[in-house]
């Protein structure tokens, strides 16, 4: 009977510690998730900050060098898109943690 009884003790003390870890690795998963949707969250606004710059760009044109504004908006876009994928990559990698 006593060794009924300890038994099911250290069972109960093993199922209390797996729900213990489950909790923890749930609360870490969580904020690993907070972190990488942050990350995409700042790629979106990179990105849409860009545009906007590009499109300041092409809209202060005189119509004199439109190639060379062409360009100049273009590199924007070019660039924050750059970031933008640096940012959503790092956002992968922070999932990849879980």
């Amino acid at each position: 009977m006593k060794s009924l009884i300890t038994s099911i003790f250290l069972a109960t003390v093993l199922v209390s510690m797996s729900a213990c870890d489950s909790r923890q690795e749930d609360k870490q998963k969580a904020s690993l998730e907070n972190k990488a949707d942050n990350l995409e969250n700042r790629a979106d606004a990179v990105r849409d900050s860009g545009e906007k710059k590009a499109d300041a760009i092409e809209e202060r044109d005189p119509g004199m060098n439109s190639d060379t504004t062409q360009n100049a908006a273009g590199a924007v876009r070019e660039g924050t898109e750059r970031t933008a994928d640096s940012l959503e990559n790092a956002a992968d990698q922070v999932r990849d943690q879980k």
